[in-house]
Order: C-alpha cells, then sequence, then structure tokens
C-alpha cells in the first residue's frame, strides 16, 4: 500500500477509534451518573450526542474506505475496512433504529425495560474498536 494512503487512513482511523472509547465508553455511561440526570434526560443527551458521533463516524468510514482504494492496499486491509464498515453499518442501520423508537417511547412517558438492543449496539461498539485498533495497527505497518 502506498505510504500516503496508508498514512491517512491511519491518522482517520485513529481520530475514530478515539471518538469511539471517548463517548462510547466514557461519556454515555458517566452522564447517567450526573447529580439531577434523570433516564429522561440521559436518553435526551445521548440521542443528540450518538447522532452527531455516528454522522461523524460515517464521514471518518468513508474517508478510510477512499484511502484504502486509492492505495493499492493488501487483502487484510480491505478485509478489516470492510469489517469497520460493516459494524458500523449494522449499527446504524439495525440497532440505531430499533434504539431510537425505544427512546421515544421513554420520552414519550412511557416506562419501559431494559432494552436488549442496548446491549447489541454495545457488543457491535465493542468489535468496532477492536476492528479499528487492528486496522489501524495493519496500516502503521504498511
Amino acid at each position: 500500500m502506498n505510504t500516503t494512503s496508508a498514512a491517512a487512513a491511519g491518522a482517520v482511523v485513529f481520530v475514530w477509534l478515539g471518538m469511539v472509547l471517548a463517548i462510547s465508553f466514557l461519556e454515555a455511561p458517566l452522564k447517567f451518573r450526573a447529580p439531577g440526570v434523570t433516564i429522561r434526560i440521559g436518553l435526551g443527551i445521548g440521542r443528540l450526542v450518538f447522532h452527531a458521533l455516528n454522522l461523524a463516524e460515517a464521514v471518518l468510514a468513508a474517508a478510510v474506505v477512499i484511502a484504502v482504494a486509492v492505495g493499492g492496499p493488501p487483502a487484510a486491509v480491505v478485509a478489516l475496512t470492510a469489517v469497520v464498515a460493516g459494524l458500523l453499518l449494522v449499527q446504524l442501520g439495525v440497532v440505531r433504529p430499533r434504539l431510537n423508537r425505544r427512546s421515544d417511547r421513554v420520552l414519550a412517558g412511557e416506562d419501559l425495560p431494559r432494552s436488549r438492543a442496548h446491549w447489541y449496539y454495545v457488543a457491535l461498539e465493542i468489535a468496532k474498536v477492536a476492528a479499528l485498533l487492528a486496522l489501524g495497527i495493519t496500516l502503521l505497518a504498511q
């Protein structure tokens, strides 16, 4: 893979990884521990934050795909890029709509039990972190 494309893709991957770690694994759980933050307030904040994160992720994913596509990548880079993009697509296309429907109901005042969709999102987020880390390290080795 050419060094310019590998460097660009690697930089974007590590920025993306940092955003996911900071928001999904730091901000999201901590906001519910802040004094006075109810489930409804936390959900409202979370929807805004995750909407912005997911929009940024889509842009970053496109940048990685473009940098990888023009760089003459080895099979491992192509495979890891596909895995990361696929995980993001499942999160955005399958899990997020379910979470949004549920949070709409909670924000409308319904008292609902915990959602399994949340755990699917977390599992996908953990897998995405692992895949981003693997992709970033693979790109550094190029």
